[in-house]
Parts: C-alpha cells; structure tokens; sequence
C-alpha cells in the first residue's frame, strides 16, 4: 500500500545534518505495528465494554410502550376501543424486583387499560418471589378484568403462584375462560396451559364461551397458534420469546426457545385463517442479564371492529 504524506519524508534535506544530528521533523508521526496493534485491541475491548455495559445496564432498563390499533371482524361494535395492556415474563427473581415491576406498573396505571392480559412467566424460578410484588399488582385496575396464564418457569408451584396472582386480582386461566359482558354484548378471554409444563387444552377452554363469541386466547407459547388457528379464536397474545433477547444487525434474533421459534416478536398473521399473534418481547430476562436491540415490552393494543 501507498502512502502519501504532506510532510517531507525522513531522507530528504539529510546534507543539512550530520551523522549526531536530531532526524528532521515531519508532518504526522510513524507507528510501530506493535503500537498499531494494541492500540486497535484497546478500541475493541472498549467497544465491547461499552456494548456489554449498555447490554447490562442500560437497555434491559429501557422500556418500550408498543401501540397499535388492531381490527377485528368478530369484535362486537359494545367493545370497539377497548384498550387491552399486555405485558409478559416478568421473571421476579432474576435481574427483576419488586422496585423494577413498580415501574411496569406505573405505565400500565397511566395507559387506563379496559382490559390487562398477562402471558405467563411472572417468576424465574421460586413462587415466592412474586409475594413481595402481590400488593403493586393488586393496585392495577381495569374494568374489564385482569387475565393471566402461566408460563414455562412458573411450574414450581403452580398453586401457590396461582394464589398469589389471585390475590393479585388475576384470574389466572388454566384451560378456562371468562365471557365479559358490555352493552348487551359480550366478549371472551380464553387461556390454555404451559405447552412446554402443562396440558394445554382448547376445547376446554372454550366450554361455556357462546358460538360466535370474540375470543382472546392467551397462551405463553406462541408458536402454538398453528393449533389453535383451527379452534374459534379470534386473536392469540403471548410472550415467551424475549424477542430473542439478544438481537444482532441484519441477523435478528440469535436464539429462541422452543415453543417461540416462528412467532417471535410483534404482530403476525397465521398461515390458513389469518389469526392474529401478538408475541410479546417480555418485561425481564433469564439465563443472561442482557438486552440488545431488543428492549423489554408494554403492549397497548386498542381493539377495532374491521
């Protein structure tokens, strides 16, 4: 490679000094490829650093509200504009406390949600983790009802984590729903088993829901859709994913779990009836304390009649 310079080079001028003689001055200074070395694996090192320090520290903490309006045909003209907060995987226990989920909560209170729907993985491990949280959860309001279902990590102890989120004011759906009725109309949140620790169950999800019935089906996993795209579910929320958690440029995603590997992040459409899915990037983490490019979710979705 050449390279030019606007300095005089070393030899040139060299009658004007002797041998003892100071070399001439030039215009830039030469690096030895040692310097050149190390001074490149210190730009590195730093930039790892940095990343790993904002992966760590800074967006795990940066919460992104997601808003979107989204039309539904079966939706009964008594609920159009109902405002539906979905929020997932919380995972008390692991990078996330009690003063994180206060945050969470704040927003949700500030969106004045009609109906709030939770799609499992409240703790990473232990139920125990949640009852510090019971009476900020308790506080949340929505006219509606408060859902959740469970996720993969809750299965430790399913009854007390079903009892603490009762207390909470969460009906906790396992293969169960609840028809909401409004201005002589009604409306139904279904919610299946854990795909990867319970049963899941549609059929007996969807006993007592009235033929014809708006369904919402919660269901942490979200690839599970392309089952329940055959039943009368009419939206499909869940989480699970993490939105892959660590998100690499012009790659996506770098891994998800099982159960998460087609629907991983946002909105999409099933294959046969185009079943609306909205998968959730979840509140917290597990197994690794970072995000990047990926940041935790509040979804606020406003329900339209198409």
């Amino acid at each position: 490679m050449t390279q030019s310079s606007s300095g005089a080079s070393p030899d040139s001028g060299s009658a004007a000094g002797g041998a003892g003689s100071p070399p001439p001055t030039t215009g830039g200074r030469k690096i030895s490829r040692r310097q050149f070395l190390t001074r490149g694996a210190a730009t590195v090192v730093g930039a790892g650093l940095l990343t790993g320090g904002y992966a760590w520290q800074g967006e795990p903490n940066w919460l992104d509200i997601t808003r979107l309006e989204l039309p539904l045909k079966q939706l009964p003209g008594a609920f159009a504009g109902t405002r539906l907060v979905h929020f997932s995987d919380v995972h008390l226990g692991f990078n996330k406390d009690t003063r994180d989920l206060a945050r969470l909560v704040k927003h949700i209170q500030e969106a004045e949600p009609d109906l709030i729907c939770f799609t499992g993985d409240i703790v990473d491990s232990f139920a125990e983790d949640l009852e510090e949280s019971v009476p900020l959860l308790k506080g949340l309001s929505a006219k509606l009802g408060k859902f959740a279902v469970l996720g993969n990590h809750d299965y430790k102890n399913t009854e007390l984590l079903t009892l603490l989120l009762n207390k909470a004011g969460f009906n906790v759906l396992r293969n169960q729903s609840e028809v909401i009725e409004q201005g002589g109309a009604k409306l139904a949140v279904a919610g299946l088993d854990d795909l990867l620790h319970g049963k899941p169950d549609p059929e007996a999800a969807l006993r007592g829901i009235p033929e014809g019935t708006c369904t919402v089906l919660l269901m942490h996993e979200p690839d599970y859709a392309d089952v329940a795209e055959p039943y009368p579910f009419h939206l499909q929320l869940s989480g699970h994913s993490h939105g892959g958690q660590i998100r690499l440029p012009f790659i996506g995603a770098a891994y998800t779990p099982y159960g998460a590997q087609k629907y991983i992040n946002g909105l999409y459409y099933t294959y046969n009836r185009a079943m609306p899915v909205y998968v959730n990037r979840g509140f917290g983490e597990t197994y690794m304390p970072f995000r990047l490019l990926c940041r935790p979710e509040l979804t606020i979705i406003t329900l339209r009649k198409a």
